[in-house]
């Protein structure tokens, strides 16, 4: 008993509605902006052709805008990429002309109203099928992910923790897609793969948590439910936080030094790591917290006859 009241310094289940309240306004508020906004669908997944551009000297973002709204690209999305010396533009598909003439066209008038020594760095075109097919199988890959896990879990731990497991990641997949439709920040081909990387972490640290709170259910016999999941997750707390942290500090060097090509990538897994954290430690637990799991659930089956077959 000594041993379980010096492990248990965190309250942890206590805090467990505040917690509810939380999960559940960010869980709204991500649902709401994926129906009325949506997600910033990078180029892999809407097609059409992204031009990158290298000027030798900083240029501002509204002439490139102007230049190609007066020749009739309105619709060209325009933004910096890495610094103010490049430019990325994204330009939808033109049924009138192919996607190699209009980067052409698109260069050509650029050199001749904003700058003759620019200098292109990358053209790439997706066409409208193969984006539609990109996203078609990015989702059926999340999908497939997550019924892959869904059977794992089920298998591997007693059904109250399997149901705890699944809430924790379908949690921590709205909030990251929430956050990517809030900021509007581009979705593309390596957020998916980043989010596909969330779930599987996450699904790694609530094992962890509930592979402590069965061995204690079986060990801390005088003590009730939630003191011992309490215990569990302090007793892991440790390990949970120095993974997390040593994860985040690789991420957050991508973010800020890997380049505008990874910037999704290492956003997106940052933002799905600090979730995923706080997800195996209060929403995995408090869900088969809810469900009413007890240590009877977890004691091993007394098999009938066993005492009558001893000598």
């Amino acid at each position: 008993m000594r041993l379980f009241k010096s492990t248990s310094a965190i309250d942890f289940m206590g805090k467990r509605h505040y917690a509810l309240i939380l999960s559940s306004l960010l869980i709204v508020v991500s649902l709401a902006s994926l129906a009325f906004r949506g997600l910033a669908l990078g180029i892999d997944f809407t097609g059409g052709t992204l031009i990158e551009l290298g000027y030798p000297e900083p240029v501002k973002l509204e002439q490139v805008r102007d230049t190609l709204a007066q020749a009739g690209y309105q619709r060209a999305t325009v933004q910096h990429f890495g610094t103010s010396h490049e430019v990325l533009i994204r330009l939808a598909p033109d049924p009138k002309q192919s996607s190699a003439d209009l980067s052409e066209r698109v260069v050509q008038v650029l050199r001749a109203k904003t700058d003759p020594n620019l200098e292109v760095r990358r053209v790439e075109f997706v066409g409208p099928q193969v984006g539609e097919e990109l996203r078609e199988d990015g989702g059926l890959a999340m999908v497939y992910a997550l019924i892959g896990i869904l059977i794992y879990v089920a298998l591997r731990f007693e059904y109250r923790f399997s149901f705890g497991a699944v809430m924790a990641l379908v949690h921590d997949v709205i909030i990251t897609l929430g956050f990517f439709s809030i900021t509007q920040t581009e979705f593309d081909l390596t957020v998916l793969a980043a989010i596909l990387a969330v779930i599987g972490y996450s699904l790694n640290d609530t094992i962890v948590v509930f592979d402590r709170i069965r061995e204690n259910f079986r060990k801390l016999r005088k003590a009730d439910t939630v003191s011992i999941i309490n215990t569990s997750i302090n007793e892991t707390l440790s390990r949970t936080l120095i993974t997390s942290l040593t994860t985040l500090l690789v991420l957050l060097a991508l973010f800020f030094l890997g380049g505008e090509v990874i910037h999704g990538f290492a956003l997106a897994l940052i933002v799905g790591v600090t979730v995923g954290t706080y997800s195996s430690i209060y929403v995995a637990s408090t869900a088969a917290l809810a469900l009413g799991i007890s240590k009877a659930d977890l004691m091993p089956v007394k098999k009938e006859g066993a005492d009558a077959e001893r000598p």
